[in-house]
């Protein structure tokens, strides 16, 4: 008896390394906040939380839509879709106020946005990952992520360089959908894509498995979190704009010959530390919290390189930049556009949805050609 119990003691104490990483991640938490603020070192542990919820939970975009074109499997869309009626049932109500102290993820529907999600929607297939599947892909040490990475970051800087001229061909007037009416809108329609999701489906494909109705939870909390933090919604784009455009800045590029760039706003936060910026502190969280997932497990941080012909290679990276490039264009990726656009009331939330739906489709026919699976 003795003996058991001291078995299941050392089975419950937790691992050295394990309780290594948890102490690193709170030291470097404590750091910002320390440094940087509570509020800052606070928005770096959402960010963590978000990692670990995304890897640790398999809850993530473009494998979930993958399952839905390919094999009528709508279980992980179904768990966005929970998550963003979550989280609009206390935002489009926050953000309807109007005092300014919380915004929306709020933006007009254009002929660059609905071309931006369509090509975002094919590359993130490429790729096999989104905005955030990206960053997650990296921090769990996937080959692929780590490569397409740096690419989008310079996509994005390249795309809010040239955002205006896009923009300038053409927008229709911003449309929210507010107040009661408008949460009621957004969950009607959720309710109805879900339902066309279940019709669909492959027999036996129907059940939403409690992992992902845990993830869903876990995330939607994490998102009005963040809300509250940050005064704006979840998003990525912003952020790897952000770190090349710093990078851009210390080589010697003259940033002010970018209306975007050279905007008041943008001007303060490239002359700030990125520890200081929302969207970037929620980004390294993303980062490092799918690293803690992926060293936490037995396996660690050894997922092999695959065996990709050189075209593989080049495509990563190619459709790396053009989800950067392509996202800014279309005010958002699966996070800022689909998940906080919808969740916030914004009718473009919507349009990129449909948009980059039909730009995964076409991604998919585009893997096999690339050298990146076999033939279908």
């Amino acid at each position: 008896m003795a003996q058991s119990t001291l078995d299941g003691a050392a089975r419950a104490a937790p691992h050295p390394r394990r309780a290594a990483l948890i102490g690193a991640a709170s030291l470097v938490v404590l750091a910002v906040a320390a440094t940087a603020g509570a509020r800052y070192g606070l928005l770096l542990a959402i960010g963590l939380g978000f990692g670990v919820a995304l890897e640790g939970l398999r809850f993530g975009f473009a494998g979930p839509w993958r399952a839905l074109l390919l094999r009528r499997e709508p279980a992980g869309v179904l768990a966005q879709l929970l998550a963003i009626a979550l989280v609009a049932v206390v935002a489009i109500p926050l953000v309807s106020q109007g005092d300014g102290e919380i915004i929306g993820a709020h933006a007009p529907v254009g002929w660059a946005m609905v071309g931006g999600a369509f090509v975002f929607g094919a590359a993130m297939q490429v790729v096999l990952g989104c905005g955030s599947g990206t960053l997650v892909n990296a921090g769990s040490g996937n080959p692929v992520g780590l490569l397409a990475l740096p690419f989008f970051a310079l996509g994005s800087f390249a795309g809010a360089w040239h955002l205006l001229w896009w923009t300038d061909l053409g927008t229709l007037p911003l449309v929210v959908l507010e107040g009661t009416q408008g949460l009621l809108v957004t969950l009607a329609l959720l309710g109805a894509v879900a339902a066309a999701l279940l019709w669909i489906a492959a027999p036996g494909a129907r059940r939403l498995p409690r992992r992902l109705v845990a993830a869903a939870l876990a995330v939607a909390a994490l998102a009005l979190a963040n809300l509250a933090v940050a005064g704006q919604p979840w998003g990525v784009v912003y952020g790897l704009g952000l770190w090349a455009a710093k990078g851009a800045a210390a080589l010697g590029v003259d940033l002010s010959a970018s209306a975007f760039w050279a905007a008041p706003g943008n001007v303060e936060r490239l002359g700030a530390s990125i520890f200081t910026d929302v969207t970037s502190l929620t980004n390294i969280g993303i980062i490092a919290g799918a690293f803690l997932v992926a060293a936490w497990r037995a396996g660690g941080l050894s997922a092999p390189l695959p065996r990709l012909p050189l075209r593989a290679w080049v495509a990563v990276a190619v459709a790396g930049l053009a989800m950067g490039y392509a996202s800014r264009l279309a005010f958002g990726c699966n996070v800022g556009a689909f998940f906080s656009g919808i969740s916030t009331g914004s009718l473009h939330g919507w349009v990129w949805f449909a948009a980059a739906l039909a730009g995964s489709a076409a991604g998919l026919r585009l893997r096999p050609a690339l050298g990146l699976e076999g033939p279908r």
